[in-house]
C-alpha cells in the first residue's frame, strides 16, 4: 500500500522545514508547494511552484493528495504591513487552498494558526478553547478569520493554535533569548515570576503527524503547547544548563525592570517573553495527543545544539597552521 501523500506549504520556513523532515522520517510522501524557487535543498518527494492567491494554480498542485498541511503565511514578525495584506494571505488564500483541497479529494486540512488568534501577547489566567477569542492585532485577527471560514467547509479542517515555538533554527524573540543565555554576563531576570507556555517544534510536528493519522473527524481549533509553563529565569537556566554553564541570574524588582524596558522601547519583547501566557491543551489531550518533549529539556537541547553548530562552523573555517 502506497504511503499517504501530504501537500505541505511553508516548507522553506522554520516550522515548515521541521514538518517536512518529520513527515518524511515517519513514512509520509510529501509534495511541497512553494511560491517561488528557493536556494536551499528540500528533501521532498516532489515540489511545485505556484501562488496560493491564484486558484488556477491549485488543481495540479493538489492532484492525488490525501491531506494538506498549511504552514505558510505572513508571520507576526512582518510588522508594518496593512491589515488587508494579512487578510489576503492568512485568511483568503488559506480558504482557497482548503476549498481546492476538498475538490481534489483531500480528506483533511491541517492549518497552522496561532495562539494569537485567541489572545494578545499575554493573558490573565489559563487559556483554553472555551474562552472567547480576543486577538489584539492584524495577525491574530487574520488567523481567527481563517479558522472561522474553514469551519464551514466540507473537508475536515483542523486548526492548531501553537504558542511560541522553539527549536533549531528558531528566529525572533526566542533567538534573542538564546543569545542572552550564551552571553558570559550575569542577567537581571531572577525576580520575574510570570509564566509562559512554550512549544518544542518536535511536539508541534508530532501533533501535526498525529492529526493526519487520527481516524475521527477533528474539525475545530486546538491549543498546542508543551506540558509545563516556565518563567523567563527558568528558560534561561535551562538554556545555560544545556551550555554547561551556571545560571548567573540576579534579581531586579519587576517594576524597575518594566520601567527600564519602557525607556529602552522594549515593552513588546518584555510582554512576549516575560508576560503571563499559559494555555491548557486539555481538548487535544482528551483526543489522545501528548507532548513528548518537556520545555526544560527542549530548551537545554536547543542551546546545546546551537553551541555544537557554532563550534563546527568555527572549525570549518579555522586557518591552516604549519608544523
Amino acid at each position: 500500500m502506497e504511503a499517504p501523500l501530504i501537500a505541505l506549504t511553508g516548507a522553506s520556513g522554520f516550522v515548515g522545514r521541521h514538518l517536512l523532515e518529520d513527515l518524511r522520517a515517519h513514512g509520509f510522501r510529501v509534495r511541497v508547494l512553494l511560491r517561488r524557487p528557493i536556494d536551499q535543498m528540500l528533501t521532498a518527494d516532489s515540489a511545485l511552484i505556484g501562488d496560493l492567491a491564484q486558484p488556477s494554480n491549485l488543481s495540479r498542485a493538489l492532484e492525488g493528495v490525501d491531506a494538506i498541511v498549511h504552514s505558510a503565511g505572513i508571520a507576526h514578525a512582518a510588522s508594518g504591513l496593512p491589515e488587508v495584506d494579512y487578510r489576503t494571505i492568512n485568511t483568503d488564500a488559506t480558504l482557497r487552498l482548503a476549498e481546492a483541497g476538498a475538490r481534489a479529494g483531500a480528506k483533511r486540512f491541517v492549518f497552522l494558526s496561532s495562539v494569537r488568534a485567541q489572545s494578545g501577547p499575554s493573558a490573565e489566567g489559563v487559556l483554553d478553547e472555551s474562552r472567547q477569542p480576543e486577538p489584539t492585532d492584524a495577525y491574530g485577527r487574520s488567523k481567527l478569520a481563517a479558522e472561522e471560514r474553514l469551519a464551514g467547509l466540507s473537508i475536515d479542517c483542523v486548526s492548531f493554535r501553537p504558542v511560541l515555538v522553539y527549536g533549531p533554527g528558531v528566529k525572533g524573540n526566542m533567538a534573542a533569548l538564546l543569545r542572552l543565555a550564551k552571553s558570559p554576563y550575569p542577567l537581571p531576570f531572577a525576580g520575574l515570576k510570570a509564566r509562559r507556555s512554550l512549544l518544542a517544534v518536535e511536539n508541534l510536528a508530532d501533533a501535526v503527524r498525529w492529526s493526519l493519522s487520527h481516524p475521527m473527524r477533528l474539525s475545530g481549533a486546538y491549543l498546542v503547547a508543551d506540558d509545563t509553563p516556565l518563567t523567563l529565569p527558568e528558560m534561561l537556566r535551562a538554556m545555560r544548563s544545556g551550555l554547561g554553564r551556571p545560571p548567573r541570574l540576579w534579581p531586579v524588582p519587576e517594576f524597575l525592570f518594566g520601567a527600564g524596558a519602557r525607556l529602552a522601547g522594549r515593552t513588546e519583547i518584555l510582554e512576549r517573553l516575560a508576560g503571563n501566557l499559559v494555555v491548557d491543551c486539555g481538548a487535544l489531550k482528551r483526543l489522545g495527543w501528548r507532548p513528548r518533549v518537556a520545555s526544560v529539556e527542549g530548551l537545554a537541547s536547543l542551546a546545546r545544539s546551537s553551541g555544537e553548530t557554532e563550534h563546527a562552523d568555527n572549525s570549518a573555517i579555522a586557518p591552516e597552521t604549519s608544523a
